[in-house]
């Protein structure tokens, strides 16, 4: 006689959510910050004379698809 064996199967991880909130919170502010300072510069976060920044910025905000003219 054969005699059936229960496999046990494969139980889902939980994800403790106390434990991510804090970090998804982190990376939510700056990843707004990244996105206000990229939208709105106005040469307000140029360095140099030449405008650098500004150039750099201006340019991510043609790849992002923001009016920015």
């Amino acid at each position: 006689m054969t005699q059936a064996v229960a496999i046990p199967a494969p139980q889902p991880v939980s994800i403790p959510i106390r434990e991510i909130l804090p970090y998804a919170v982190l990376v939510t502010v700056l990843a707004l910050a990244a996105l206000y300072f990229v939208s709105t510069d106005n040469n307000a976060m140029t360095l140099m004379a030449e405008g650098y920044v500004h150039e750099f910025l201006h340019d991510g905000r043609h790849l992002m698809a923001f009016p920015c003219h």
